[in-house]
Formats: C-alpha cells, structure tokens, sequence
C-alpha cells in the first residue's frame, strides 16, 4: 500500500523506532493483520488550508488498518459528514482510503502519529511525535484556525505554536487567541464514546465548525495582529 502525504518531508519514517510501546504494537499488528497500514499514518487533506484539524491518534480498526486518518470507523462518519457540511470536501467518503473524497480548505495532523493501546498515547509518546507535530504546524502558512479534538490535541496545539496549556484551559467550543495570531477551537473528539454516551452531540460538533468558519475572515494568519477575545 502507497500514500503520499500532503505534506512531504514532514513525516516520520514507515518504521519510527521512537516509541517502544508503540513500535511493539506495530508488530503486533502487521503480525496479526499483514494487509493493513500498521505504520504512522501521514496528514490528509488541503496543504494550502485555513482549517487544521488536530487530532490525536489512529485507530487501530480506523486509521491504522486504512492509512487515512479518520477512516474506517465511527469518529470518521461523523467528522467527514461535517466537514461535507460545512463545504470542505469534495465527493463522498466511503470508509476507504480509494473512495475519491478530497478535503477543501481543510487538513488533518495527528497529534500522534501511530497506534496506541487502547487508544491511550503516554506523555513521553505524545512528547517523542511532538516534533512532527510541530513541523507539519509550521508547513501550513495559511492555517488562521485549529480545531482541537480533544484535550491531547489541544495541549499539542497550543505547545507547537508557544502557548502554555495551564493559560488555555480545554472547555468544548472554547475559541482561543493564540500567541501566534491564529485560533484554537476545541471540540470533545468525535469518538464512538462520546457521541454515546451524549458528551458530544453532532449539532454540538457542528457548531464548532460554525464557530471556526466565524473566525476565518477574523485571523488573517500567522502575522495576524488579531487581539485576544
């Protein structure tokens, strides 16, 4: 399996040897599931976009059988089906990395590259991907706002561009001005829990992305001058 990243030279290699934990679960994987990814899945979507998405790690039945972040489970029906919404795709997703579906004006980076158990990075492997982060961050001139999903992602957004987490408390639909002119958005991760369980709602989920697309013509980018709200 071939895929290229929207973002070349930004990526860790097929093989990252960063993380132990991580990289014995790779084996595990392509042990168990010799046709799947099993590797650190790459960014996808617009490189010139206004709207990064940080999210925090592959699923193993998701993003880490598929390649593609977000693809293949729950938390993707719901995050593609909004992004269609709001007019930031193109085709139709179709839970499979060969379905034709584009992003427009929208980018997804993980705040974590590969596959933790139980969908649970540990701080110093949250630390170990902070540079490919980071770098990725840095590759998206245009970006003006970043959705958060989830509070990993948040306190990542907020370490790669300069900003303390403790003086940017997580709180859904909290809109942040950041230390580099942009603005963070945080959002519950559109998890099959959290949609269960009511935490995060899909009107709830959509009103981020109204919130975001309210605040692309307010943040003219990384020089902006735009004041703290």
């Amino acid at each position: 399996m071939t895929i290229d990243s929207p973002l070349p030279g930004t990526e860790p290699p097929r093989d990252c040897p960063r993380c132990p934990r991580l990289v014995e679960l790779r084996r595990e994987c392509r042990a168990e599931h010799p046709d799947w990814w099993n590797a650190p899945v790459y960014a996808f979507g617009d490189p010139g976009a206004w709207l990064a998405l940080a999210g925090l790690a592959p699923g193993k039945h998701g993003a880490n059988r598929t390649g593609r972040p977000f693809t293949g489970d729950y938390a993707g029906d719901l995050l593609f089906a909004t992004l269609a919404l709001f007019g930031l795709s193109r085709g139709r997703y179709d839970s499979r990395i060969d379905d034709g579906m584009t992003l427009d004006g929208a980018i997804i980076v993980n705040s974590v590259k590969c596959l933790p158990p139980q969908n649970k990075p540990t701080p110093a492997e949250i630390a170990n991907c902070r540079p490919f982060f980071e770098t990725q961050l840095a590759a998206l001139p245009n970006v003006r706002v970043i959705v958060a999903l989830g509070r990993i992602a948040h306190d990542a957004a907020l370490r790669a561009v300069g900003g303390r987490p403790a003086a940017f408390p997580f709180a859904h639909g909290a809109v942040h001005a950041l230390p580099d002119g942009r603005h963070l958005v945080d959002s519950y991760h559109c998890s099959r829990y959290n949609t269960n369980t009511g935490r995060l709602t899909p009107g709830m989920f959509a009103d981020v992305f109204r919130t975001a697309l309210a605040l692309r013509d307010q943040t003219s980018g990384p020089n902006s001058s735009t004041s703290p709200r």
